[in-house]
């Protein structure tokens, strides 16, 4: 019985062996399966690759699949740098003409790091925009670029300045950037100036539009065209103005809450330019003061008061007040009141009164004038005189029909009072 028991154990530990030596080849191809499975980059097979092609290569990748080229491209750069790096050291052991060779070769290895680099940057831009994390990339590639000059010697350090200025991915390919720089700038305010020459003569036939907007939109042209050219220009030299434009919104975002009054002036610059209730040149009466609108932006407006002083009121302050356009119309209604005494004649008066309006050519035929006995006051009787004139001869007239009233009923001998008071003097006697 026990021999049948050992027999049997043997044969099973015999069975356990066979399929152990059946399952390590097997476990051996899985393994080798799951190493083949692993993804390997595609684009840095050739390394000098344009950026531009290697643009068009990645841009159907998704988010995985980029970051294993980032990761390739990646491995390449530190793989490069790591060269530059036994040279550099080199150069700390050499004198003389080798060490002058070596810098040289070091110039060269960093104009190759550079073009590295780029093709990594077009990578990563990719992955960025598909919602790939580049912060670890752009820290290593803040972290290996410039340029380290030694400057205890002098010749290294010059052959390090000369190298980099005369390198096609160093100081030819920054003057390049520059250059381009300044004539993007150029262009864009040339091509602003045009374009808002363009828009003002195309708004000048807009007639409903006030001179205000008219202005406010020829500015707006301009500005856009710039600020537009202005950062494509910073494209020019390899600024990536995604983030600045992401920043840029940011800080105006905060800006908003700290300048909350002067976007409240905006908005009712916004209104005043849609809605028109005055325009350049016009006389009005705007929170509190009385002059003429001499110029306006789009947070305030500056008018110009009859003593001539300056006065610049905020758009918020006159659009949440009453606002007097006394230019706004081309007629204007002249009220004048005139008394006579009680003991003159009224038919007389109102005869001088109309004979006064008639005779005086600016004074509008239609609407026709009025003069009436308006009241019986305590010391006179008053004749209103209404007559219509064009709105710039309202002065004139104010001032002429005052001056005649005066001199016609005074050669008339028509009397003007002046207040008075009668006083009675009652005499007490004694009882």
């Amino acid at each position: 019985m026990i021999l049948i028991q050992v027999q049997k154990n043997q044969r099973i530990l015999s069975a356990f062996i066979v399929w152990a030596i059946l399952l390590i080849p097997l476990s051996g191809a899985f393994a080798e399966g799951d190493k083949k499975s692993e993804p390997t980059p595609l684009s840095t097979n050739n390394p000098n690759i344009s950026k531009e092609e290697l643009g068009y290569l990645v841009e159907p990748l998704t988010k995985d699949e980029l970051s294993v080229e980032a990761n390739g491209w990646l491995q390449v750069l530190k793989k490069h740098v790591a060269g530059v790096s036994e040279v550099q050291i080199q150069t700390l052991k050499s004198e003389g003409d080798e060490k002058t060779k070596l810098l040289e070769t070091v110039n060269k290895l960093k104009e190759e790091q550079t073009a590295l680099t780029d093709r990594l940057k077009v990578v990563i831009e990719e992955l960025e925009s598909k919602g790939g994390e580049i912060k670890d990339y752009e820290s290593y590639i803040t972290a290996i670029s410039g340029v380290e000059v030694d400057v205890s010697d002098a010749s290294a350090t010059w052959s390090v300045i000369t190298g980099w200025l005369t390198s096609t991915e160093g100081g030819i390919r920054w003057a390049k950037n520059i250059l381009f720089f300044l004539v993007f700038i150029l262009i864009s305010w040339i091509l602003s100036k045009v374009v808002g020459k363009a828009v003002k003569k195309a708004v000048a036939n807009i007639k409903s539009a006030s001179a205000l907007l008219k202005e406010f939109i020829v500015n707006i042209s301009r500005k856009a065209i710039f600020i537009v050219g202005f950062v494509v220009a910073l494209s020019m030299l390899e600024v990536n103005v995604g983030p600045l434009l992401a920043a840029i919104g940011a800080v105006g975002f905060i800006m908003g809450f700290a300048l909350q009054g002067t976007l409240s002036n905006f908005a009712a610059g916004i209104m005043i330019l849609i809605y028109r209730p005055y325009d350049v040149g016009d006389l009005v009466d705007v929170g509190g003061t009385l002059g003429k609108v001499d110029a306006m932006t789009i947070v305030s407006t500056t008018l110009r008061k009859p003593d001539n002083q300056k006065v610049v009121i905020p758009n918020n302050m006159i659009w949440g007040n009453i606002i007097t356009n006394i230019t706004g119309t081309s007629k204007r209604r002249v009220d004048l009141v005139f008394g006579i005494g009680y003991s003159d004649d009224i038919a007389k008066a109102q005869k001088i009164l109309e004979d006064i309006l008639r005779t005086n050519e600016s004074i509008l035929k239609d609407p026709e004038p009025v003069v009436k006995v308006h009241e019986l006051a305590d010391s006179s009787v008053n004749f209103v005189v209404r007559p219509w004139v064009k709105t710039e001869n309202y002065w004139d007239v104010y001032w002429d029909i005052t001056r005649t009233v005066k001199e016609r009923f005074d050669a008339e001998g028509v009397s003007i009072p002046f207040p008075q008071r009668d006083v009675h003097v009652h005499q007490l006697t004694n009882t």
